[in-house]
């Protein structure tokens, strides 16, 4: 059962793809009316485990909101069983026109004296509405009346429920089609829609949770398999992923050497925040390539890291490397540039990008960009100058230094998974692209989703210490054969978990990033 959950506790998919797994489970016969039921009666099951634990007892009045079609049935069943078990239900339906089975079920309701509402001015007060109204693959704008009643339905002060979607949002995209209901709570039924990986959704999803009413896994992979793959890290798919346990005999270059090129007189906190990410990754040895006036400054916060001071400008950015003797780009397993840069370290960029002869036992040796490598980056026109290299790249954009990255691919803020997918087949680079929902894509198409995230990672140098993370995280997958892909997914988890954590002890206004390299090791332990 727990490989069941987990495997699908990872799925995510589309409003065609949802689509073509109910044609294939009606198809093999189940019928339409066995399986609404089924699915209603967990829907039920679960409401009535929440209320358990809330202030809505027995005889509270419960409005349940009704769509023409079976998401409609869906809560007219609810409505059914709640109304069973004492509560008191009323029902808003204001379609005339219904599915023939959402009709009989409506029909079953009345019989048992529940009162029906066609007109939001009717209806009664209420302390909890459950959302029925529209399920997945709705594309078209609501307009009155539906959407005036929704809108005043969002004005009441009680808590609402959502069947699979909160009615009048974008199964894939998360936009708003128009209007929306703000849910307190949205059960997602079967499995993960594109919407609730989507930042401009998140506001309406509430508290969102799968009901798992045991769709075949055959069905999934026979509609899945040419797709490609949108996967959620999990925490055991997190924790797996990383380069542990350690052998019994190694040493510390066994387990990765990182090359860290950040930092300006400017910005000296990027340069420490990336190089203390890095040491929360566990990398066996550490350089990092700073200015030499920032040298004392990094050594007295990293004693065990090789700090290599090199010339600089005169406005304190690195002038150009530096490297100790006997030592070159080739000496390091990965490479992370840019944190604290500013884009007076150009040529350093332009350097580190076309020297692409550094290579582990697969043919590669991964160089991250952020901050100001991006920046610098996309000066230099991404798209033309990423295809030219051999080995992978990797970058880490927020929204803003992504569409300086990639102006010409799919708007992110529209729709997150089809500008990353984009923006990787496009590069050939793997691109991490941060958010409430960070998602990440690999030039192949498949995606993978960080499920869940905190508002307090929204703070200066947050970013610094994923580079760092990440960087480390990639040393060290580069001595053990971990697909690159997956590290930045478990990088990107971890990062997330640490601020969640944080915030969960110390509030959202506690969590500094200095402070959130604090929490790194504790999410291992947790």
């Amino acid at each position: 059962m727990q490989d069941r959950q987990e495997q699908f506790s990872q799925v995510v998919v589309t409003a065609g793809q949802m689509r073509d797994i109910e044609k294939r489970i009606f198809a093999a016969g189940m019928p339409v009316v066995a399986l609404m039921e089924k699915v209603a009666g967990l829907i039920a099951r679960r409401i009535l485990e929440i209320l358990s634990n809330t202030a809505l007892l027995k005889g509270s009045r419960v409005g349940i909101l009704v769509g023409p079609g079976h998401n409609g049935g869906d809560a007219l069943v609810v409505a059914r069983e709640l109304h069973f078990r004492g509560y008191e239900v009323w029902i808003y339906s204001p379609f005339s026109k219904l599915k023939e089975l959402t009709s009989q079920h409506l029909q079953y309701a009345e019989s048992l004296g529940i009162p029906i509402y066609q007109t939001i001015e009717q209806l009664p007060d209420s302390d909890l509405l459950i959302d029925g109204l529209f399920g997945f693959g709705l594309e078209r704008n609501l307009t009155d009346p539906i959407a005036s009643a929704i809108n005043q339905l969002n004005e009441l002060s009680v808590p609402i429920y959502s069947i699979d979607l909160p009615s009048g949002l974008h199964t894939d995209t998360g936009e708003v089609l128009g209007t929306a209901i703000r849910a307190t709570h949205t059960f997602c039924l079967g499995l993960w829609k594109l919407a609730f990986f989507q930042d401009r959704a998140l506001e309406y999803l509430g508290k969102a949770e799968l009901i798992d009413f045991d769709i075949p896994l055959a069905d999934v992979e026979a509609v899945l398999k040419d797709a490609p793959k949108i996967k959620l890290i999990t925490r055991a798919k997190a924790l797996v992923t990383l380069p542990l346990p350690r052998p019994a005999v190694t040493h510390k270059y066994k387990e990765g050497h990182l090359l860290l090129i950040c930092g300006s007189r400017r910005y000296a906190g990027g340069a420490i925040l990336t190089g203390l990410g890095a040491r929360a990754s566990g990398v066996g040895m550490l350089s990092i390539a700073v200015p030499e006036s920032l040298k004392s400054l990094l050594v007295s916060h990293l004693p065990e890291a090789l700090i290599v001071g090199c010339p600089e400008t005169e406005s304190g950015a690195i002038a150009h490397l530096q490297l100790p003797e006997n030592t070159d780009l080739n000496s390091f397993n990965a490479i992370a540039c840019g944190p604290g840069l500013t884009r007076d370290a150009t040529p350093i960029v332009q350097e580190v990008i076309k020297s692409d002869g550094f290579a582990n036992a697969k043919g590669e040796r991964p160089l991250l960009l952020d901050a100001d490598g991006l920046n610098i980056l996309a000066q230099m026109g991404a798209i033309a100058t990423l295809k030219k290299r051999q080995s992978v790249t990797l970058l880490t954009p927020h929204t803003g230094e992504f569409e300086r990255l990639f102006p010409d691919v799919a708007d992110a803020k529209h729709d997150r998974v089809q500008a990353v997918q984009e923006a990787a087949a496009q590069s050939q680079a793997v691109v991490l692209l941060k958010g409430a929902r960070t998602a990440i894509a690999n030039p192949q198409g498949a995606v993978w989703i960080v499920p869940e995230s905190t508002p307090a990672l929204a703070r200066g140098g947050s970013g610094d210490v994923l580079t760092g993370l990440l960087g480390g995280l990639l040393a060290q997958a580069a001595t053990k054969q971990i697909p690159v892909e997956d590290i930045v997914a478990t990088a990107a988890w971890w990062h997330s978990q640490a601020g969640i954590l944080a915030a969960q002890e110390r509030t959202e206004l506690g969590v500094d990033a200095f402070t959130l390299t604090q929490y790194l090791i504790k999410v291992l332990s947790n």
